[in-house]
C-alpha cells in the first residue's frame, strides 16, 4: 500500500479563465508538500522538526494573485533555460537565435530562467498518477517554436512525488522537433527554520564540489572553472552562510552575496549528493541529490522587504536560500561546458531529490 496520499482542490483562477489547482501530497511520516499548475509552483512544504512539530520550509504566497504578479520565481520550475544566458543570444548550427531580455546585472543585459514569460509563468496541465508505487503529480507544458526566441516546440513533463522516508523527487523529461538548448531547475526558496522566520545566514552549508564558474560584472560565466579552495566559496567541509558572505571577495561583490554555479564533484549523471545544509534550532537537515552536474548556490540576495508571506511577514534580503540543480549558466556559448543542447528523437532525462533529516 502507498505511503502518501494526493488530493486537489481549486486554488484559484486564471485572468484567461483556466482554473488553477492545489495539490496535497502527504506521506505517513507528517511531510506534506502542495503544488499548483501554474509555474509547477511549490506552494509550501511541510517537514517536521527535531521534536516532531511540522513547519512550512519554503517561502512563498497565500494567493494566485501574489504568484501571477509579485514573485520572483518562488517555487517554480524555470526554463526553458535556468540561469543566465549572455546578451540573450547564442548561435546554435550556425544560425544566431535572438531571445528575449530579462535581466541586466551591472547594466549588462541577459536572458534570464527563459526570458519574460518563462515556464515559471505558465499554465502547466496537471495529472495524477504513480512512481515507485507512491502516487504524484505530473504537470506538462508543451512551449511552442519560438516562444521567448528559442527554436523548436518543446515538450516538457516535471513530476513530483514524496518517498517515504521524507524525500522530495522531482523527475523532468523534455523532447523537441528541432535542436535547442534546454536547462531546467527547480527554483523554491528554502529556510529550514520556517518560512518567514528570518535569516538563512545561520545555515551551515556543504556543497560536494571542489570547483565552480566565476562570473563577470553581468553574472555571467566567464569560461574559466576554477578551484573553490582558499577562496569564500569553498564550502566542502562545511560552513555557516555568515561566515563567508560576510568575507571580502569580488565574487560575492558581483552577486551581492552567493548566486553561483559550483562543479559538482559526481559528473557521471546518476543520482549524486550534491550539498547538503544544517539549520541548528529546528535540528532540520536538508539534503540535495541530483543527476545534473551543477547546482546554483543562491542566498536570497535580491529580497528587498517589499514582499510578505504565507504567514504575513516581510521577506527581507537573506531570508531564502536556493539550491538550483541545472547544467551550467550560459552554456550555449560556452562550448566546454556540458551540452545543454537537445535534439530530435533524443529525450531529455534529469532527477532531482530533496531529501529531509533531523539531528538530535
Amino acid at each position: 500500500m502507498a505511503a502518501t496520499s494526493l488530493h486537489s482542490e481549486l486554488f484559484g483562477q486564471l485572468p484567461t479563465g483556466e482554473s488553477v489547482r492545489l495539490f496535497t501530497l502527504t506521506n505517513a511520516r507528517g511531510m506534506r508538500l502542495r503544488a499548483i499548475n501554474w509555474g509547477a509552483v511549490v506552494v509550501s512544504l511541510e517537514t517536521p522538526d527535531r521534536h516532531g512539530i511540522a513547519g512550512d520550509v519554503v517561502l512563498g504566497f497565500k494567493t494566485l494573485a501574489e504568484y501571477l504578479h509579485n514573485s520572483p520565481f518562488f517555487g517554480a520550475i524555470v526554463g526553458r533555460y535556468g540561469n543566465r544566458i549572455a546578451g540573450g543570444t547564442f548561435v546554435l548550427d550556425g544560425e544566431t537565435r535572438v531571445l528575449a531580455q530579462n535581466n541586466a546585472p551591472g547594466g549588462i543585459p541577459c536572458a534570464l530562467h527563459g526570458g519574460v514569460r518563462g515556464f515559471d509563468k505558465v499554465f502547466w496541465e496537471a495529472e495524477e498518477v504513480e512512481c515507485q508505487g507512491e502516487p504524484a503529480v505530473r504537470f506538462s507544458y508543451t512551449s511552442p517554436d519560438g516562444e521567448e526566441g528559442y527554436p523548436g516546440t518543446l515538450t516538457t513533463t516535471v513530476t513530483y512525488w514524496l518517498d517515504a522516508d521524507h524525500g522530495w523527487h522531482i523527475d523532468y523529461a523534455a523532447c523537441t522537433d528541432k535542436a535547442t538548448p534546454v536547462n531546467l531547475t527547480q527554483h523554491t526558496f528554502f529556510n529550514l527554520k520556517g518560512e518567514g522566520q528570518g535569516t538563512i545566514l545561520d545555515h551551515e552549508v556543504t556543497v560536494y564540489a571542489d570547483a565552480f564558474t566565476p562570473v563577470n560584472e553581468g553574472m555571467i560565466p566567464t569560461g574559466e572553472i576554477l578551484a573553490v579552495a582558499g577562496t569564500p566559496l569553498d564550502f566542502t567541509t562545511g560552513a555557516k552562510l555568515s561566515d563567508r558572505i560576510g568575507a571580502t571577495f569580488e565574487q560575492i561583490r558581483l552577486g551581492n552575496g552567493i548566486d553561483h554555479n559550483f562543479v559538482l564533484n559526481a559528473q557521471g549523471g546518476d543520482l549524486a549528493l550534491a550539498a547538503s545544509v544544517y539549520e541548528a534550532s529546528s535540528g532540520r537537515v536538508l539534503e540535495v541529490y541530483t543527476t545534473e552536474p551543477g547546482m546554483q548556490l543562491y542566498t536570497g540576495n535580491f529580497l528587498d522587504g517589499s514582499l510578505s508571506g504565507k504567514a504575513g511577514r516581510v521577506y527581507a534580503c537573506r531570508d531564502g536560500l536556493c539550491f538550483e540543480t541545472q547544467h551550467y549558466p550560459d552554456s550555449p556559448n560556452q562550448p566546454h561546458f556540458p551540452n545543454t543542447v537537445l535534439r530530435p528523437g533524443e529525450t531529455l532525462r534529469s532527477s532531482t531529490v530533496y531529501r529531509f533529516k533531523c539531528a538530535s
